[in-house]
């Protein structure tokens, strides 16, 4: 496509009324909506537990400097923050890097991205589940004084918490929203509770003297980029907040602007100060604190006590800080927390996992079959149970070693963030060349559902002026430099862990076999899968083919316009229309998805064009009606606009009579319409 033109005043102020207070709202669905404190807390129930076991993780990788790379990172994870707060406004139907990538890059590369982030939840609640049981078990085995000894029961424990999450999950019982804020809260709280006892009770010397530790090792290349890409662990759960996004509150940006800013700050006061202090003071601190080095230590170890465990560190760091009095009480309260917050992590990841495996059933790379529901519960149980059974799999495989499971995690995770960055660069990009998103093309313009009520009218953009203000050029520059960093990461991780690499590889790669398995079956039996654009630029010599959801006639309508095409491409729009949907968090809510007719309709036309040698062809669905025909028509300044004569003049924006050819076809009247000035 070409730049596009200017859309007419005309066009902008019908664009303005439309989208105007007081327009129907898709479904009355406020009181299910989440606002800013809870979409926080449930990214935050997510990120903030993995301060449980990641410290131990990156202890085992770098020592000591494990803090310092978490600090580090912090930067770019706040730099990711802003890329996912945009992309949860840009897709308000959700679906996160599977919808970002599809609409940004190709369909297919959302299918590889829906591959990757399975590969995070899969290790997500494989690890949760048995970190938390880890804990669980040292504060067992602390109460008992020794006289059980529990560790071998941490396994199979695991394995039997993530099948009962998934029955849970065929069940029926969700978490919800408030679940969430109470997880999110306690998990804070004790993140704060811990910290308060540090302050009080070590000494500041002692606090100065371990972290003096994290300037005195010295940095080598592979040591920094190893650093680097595996401290991404610390912020595992930020691609739920554009999961999210068809539940978050309107206006949504603003929702999603605070409830990222909120998990900034307390990620940013918790995760690295934790690391920071049990990788330092637990590994380097005499008891009384007098000394603080790793060769004094190593000495001591006798007075010191047992070996820290490096995946109790948080509870262990507890007991420090609490010293003679308070230790055991408070390493106890967080071992058990730890543990519920963990598990109920591992149910979170179980839940995104599934939704992810609906979302690419419900675009065609998986088969219908893993969308059918349990009659008796109205669940999906082939795709709760393949969600289920993998993390077993992978737990039993690597007998529940976490620094194994830590050493495969980060595929799938730093994946998934490339992946949403090079997409959203890729979008941002054809915005400065003059790419504008179709109107409706993911809800009905509502201002009550998109803006909020008593918002101003909104001024749809036009061809040519998204991406080109200063503050977009920031954000298209500062955009280019975290892809970059966080693509580093991620080609550090498949080079320093290869084991990560070959099970992240091959889940990858079943799945897009299982996908590339279906589409030829689709295709031998005549059904071709379309996947719609959301952004038009000017096609030079366009035909503007219209379909609705009022009429069956596609295959008579695409006929007519591969006839009177005559070398010019082809550009189809479908008129949805809006219906209600009850949304669960995690859910794709994109509405072509479940418009069967358009899909039905689109594979015809896909079907006819191939047939007829059209190879320039272009699909965009719908839900905003005549507004956009109107929109459609003037950013790509169509010669001709051709649809079944049923659906009206009024409807297509063109004046009754004016140019006007009636064609029939198998039966059906099609018009053709010549516009002026196309």
């Amino acid at each position: 496509m070409t730049d596009g033109q200017p859309v007419s005043s005309a066009v902008a102020k019908t664009v303005a009324a439309t989208l105007a207070p007081g327009a129907p709202a898709r479904g009355a669905r406020g009181e299910r909506r989440l606002g800013a404190f809870l979409c926080w807390a449930v990214v935050f129930a997510d990120i903030g537990t993995s301060v449980y076991y990641v410290p131990g993780i990156l202890y085992g990788q770098v020592g000591v400097l494990a803090g310092l790379f978490v600090t580090l990172t912090l930067v770019v994870f706040i730099l990711l923050t802003l890329k996912y707060a945009e992309v949860s406004v840009r897709f308000p139907q959700g679906g996160g890097v599977v919808t970002v990538a599809a609409h940004g890059i190709h369909p297919w590369v959302g299918a590889l991205g829906g591959m990757l982030i399975l590969v995070d939840y899969f290790l997500t609640a494989a690890i949760s589940a048995d970190s938390g049981l880890r804990y669980l078990g040292g504060a067992l085995g602390g109460a008992l004084a020794g006289a059980v000894d529990v560790a071998p029961l941490v396994l199979p424990l695991a394995v039997v918490v993530i099948a009962l999450l998934g029955v849970l999950n065929w069940w029926g019982i969700r978490q919800s929203a408030i679940a969430s804020l109470l997880v999110a809260l306690v998990a804070f709280a004790s993140d704060l509770v811990i910290l308060g006892f540090v302050a009080y009770t070590v000494p500041m010397h002692a606090i100065l003297q371990a972290v003096g530790e994290l300037g005195a090792v010295s940095l080598r290349p592979v040591t920094l980029l190893t650093g680097f890409a595996g401290s991404f662990l610390a912020f595992s759960g930020l691609e739920s907040v554009s999961q999210l996004a068809p539940v978050m509150r309107a206006p949504r940006r603003r929702t999603v602007t605070i409830a990222l800013a909120f998990v900034a700050i307390t990620v940013g006061l918790s995760s690295p100060l934790l690391t920071i202090f049990s990788t330092t003071l637990l590994t380097t601190c005499t008891p009384d604190f007098a000394t603080c080095s790793p060769q004094v230590l190593q000495g001591a170890l006798a007075a010191h006590g047992a070996r820290p465990d490096p995946n109790q560190f948080i509870s262990e760091l507890a007991a420090l800080a609490g010293g003679v009095r308070y230790g055991a009480t408070l390493a106890i309260a967080t071992a058990v927390a730890a543990a519920a917050l963990l598990v109920f992590a591992s149910n979170t990841a179980i839940i995104g996992a599934y939704h992810v495996v609906l979302a690419l059933a419900r675009t065609r790379f998986f088969p219908a079959i893993v969308e059918r529901k349990s009659v008796w519960r109205q669940t999906p149980t082939l795709a709760i149970a393949v969600v289920t059974v993998v993390p077993i799999i992978v737990l039993v495989a690597v007998r529940g070693d976490i620094d194994l499971l830590g050493a495969m995690y980060a595929f799938g995770l730093l994946g998934a963030f490339t992946l949403t960055c090079v997409s959203l660069d890729v979008l941002r990009w054809r915005e400065r060349r003059g790419a504008v998103p179709i109107v409706g093309h993911a809800e009905h313009p509502s201002a009550t559902h998109d803006r909020g009520a008593g918002a101003p009218a909104a001024h749809h953009p036009e061809p040519g002026t998204l991406g080109r203000s200063t503050g977009a050029r920031i954000n298209f520059v500062v955009g280019i430099l975290t892809t970059l960093l966080v693509g580093i990461a991620w080609a550090t991780n498949l080079v320093t862990k290869p084991l990560a690499t070959e099970f992240g590889g091959g889940v990858v790669a079943l799945g897009l076999l299982v996908a590339l398995a279906y589409a030829a079956y689709q295709r031998r039996h005549q059904v071709h899968p379309v996947f719609p654009t959301i952004m038009l630029r000017r096609v030079p010599h366009a035909v503007l083919v219209v379909l609705g959801a009022e009429t069956s006639h596609a295959e008579q309508v695409a006929l007519a316009a591969c006839q009177s095409a005559r070398g010019r491409p082809l550009v189809f729009l479908y008129l949805g229309e809006p219906k209600p949907r009850r949304v669960q968090r995690f859910q794709l809510d994109d509405p072509y998805v479940y418009d069967v007719h358009a899909k039905r309709a689109f594979s015809t036309a896909h079907r006819v064009c191939a047939r007829a040698g059209r190879t320039t062809t272009y699909f965009v669905y719908s839900l905003a009606g005549a507004l956009a025909v109107r929109h459609a028509r003037a950013i790509l300044a169509p010669e001709e606009i051709i649809a079944a004569d049923a659906l009206g003049a009024v409807v297509l924006g063109v004046a009754p009579t004016t140019g006007r050819r009636i064609e029939e076809v198998d039966g059906v009247a099609v018009a053709h319409y010549a516009v002026d000035g196309g």
